[in-house]
């Protein structure tokens, strides 16, 4: 049995970025692209205006009267020089005509026929984006590596780019096994369990990016266990659930060996999960997770996600940890660490964590009442107002909400 942090190294060294294809910009939301993107050109491609208003000559302003001379809308050019003692009206984005340096905003002006006259003194430049003041033609602007969010596909495309090289989507076939199954739908019966931990596997996958499928259930044979495997050898990597432990009837480990699979670790010292393996196959990382449904989710959390995202060319790979205060008596009497499941919250600048109960291992409460995770130590106890390690689940809980048409905190 090895430690949690020993078995993610394991994983983690033996997992390598997938290969790479074109896509639309549009489809590289929080994904991976490898190359440098360089900026083909300044942008603004030219100085142009930042507000509508008017265009002149800073030394024109003084004195304060200039003639209106036309009009410059966004999209249009004037080749020809404004002259001095002359304005022209310009609106957001139009380029900054010859002759012209600085723009005066329309509330910041009087207007009388063709006369313009200035409210205010002016300062040189004023309301002018200059040439490349965002973008310097020859700049990297997006490094290698990077996590494309919004902001980075609309620089993309003001980069002039339409298709991206990214790292592909890793697709992860996930296996139930048991004769005990049923699928969604069925029928409660006697001695029978609702196949939950497929979907809920299938889902954390998709929220690591990942495209899961779904392979159904295994029965308790040897032969359908290795039949099922081989067909899960089609994805980047396969996550089986239950089957695992030391029980009659589960046929993991020898239906890996079987097929000449390399077993890399068996169990883990954590609680829930202990019954925990990774193997390859085929050059293929297999991890197989216990069946209750908290274990596979948990382990899931701190092994699959992790190397789906590093296949996917991500190299902040885990979620993130805050310091907490916590709000009731916490204790773990057990020989092992065990992450508990607990209920985090924002006070001031502050966090704060309660349990969400129960840590029954196949309680699926104790994960939907919660968002988060604490490492208790063995054999340790925590009083009310100690400060704990979380691992965050998800940010939801922080997140505004809208009441009385008021966005609180």
């Amino acid at each position: 049995m090895i430690s949690i942090e020993q078995a993610q190294r394991t994983v983690f060294e033996q997992i390598v970025p997938l290969e790479t294809v074109t896509v639309p910009v549009a489809q590289g939301l929080n994904r991976i692209s490898p190359d440098n993107h360089v900026a083909p050109w300044d942008i603004p491609a030219a100085d142009n205006s930042a507000m509508d208003g008017f265009a002149f000559r800073y030394q024109s302003a003084n004195p304060v009267e200039l003639k209106i001379i036309g009009f410059l809308p966004a999209g249009e050019v004037i080749n020809d020089p404004v002259a001095e003692g002359c304005a022209i009206r310009i609106m957001t984005g139009a380029p900054i005509p010859p002759g012209c340096d600085t723009v005066v905003p329309i509330e910041d002006a009087e207007v009388e026929g063709d006369l313009l006259r200035l409210k205010f003194p002016v300062k040189a430049g004023n309301h002018v984006r200059r040439r490349g003041e965002d973008i310097a033609r020859g700049n990297v602007v997006i490094p290698a590596g990077s996590v494309l969010r919004p902001q980075e596909i609309g620089m993309l495309c003001a980069m002039g780019k339409t298709t991206l090289s990214l790292y592909r989507k890793a697709r992860v076939a996930i296996l139930a096994t048991g004769d005990e199954l049923l699928e969604p739908g069925s029928p409660p019966s006697p001695g029978k369990l609702i196949n939950s931990n497929s979907y809920s596997l299938a889902a954390q996958v998709l929220d690591a990016g990942g495209d899961p499928i779904v392979l159904g259930i295994a029965a308790d044979t040897l032969e359908d266990t290795c039949e099922r495997i081989r067909a899960g050898l089609d994805a980047d990597m396969l996550v089986i659930t239950g089957g695992v432990s030391v029980g009659d009837r589960d046929y993991v480990k020898a239906a890996i060996e079987r097929l000449g699979g390399e077993i890399q670790f068996w169990k883990v010292n954590m609680k829930p999960g202990k019954p925990l393996a990774f193997a390859s196959l085929q050059g293929k990382p297999i991890f197989a997770l216990p069946g209750n449904p908290v274990a596979a989710m948990v382990s899931f959390e701190l092994f699959v996600r992790p190397s789906i995202l590093k296949a996917m060319g991500h190299r902040r790979i885990l979620r993130p940890v805050v310091n907490a205060i916590l709000q009731e008596r916490a204790a773990n009497k057990g020989e092992r660490p065990h992450l508990v499941r607990g209920i985090v919250s924002r006070r001031g600048g502050g966090y704060l964590v309660s349990t969400t109960g129960n840590q029954s291992s196949g309680r699926l409460s104790s994960l939907t009442l919660g968002n988060g995770l604490m490492k208790l130590a063995p054999e340790s106890i925590l009083e009310a107002g100690s400060e704990v390690e979380v691992v965050l689940l998800d940010r939801w809980f922080e997140q505004g909400d809208v009441e009385e048409g008021l966005v609180r905190q």
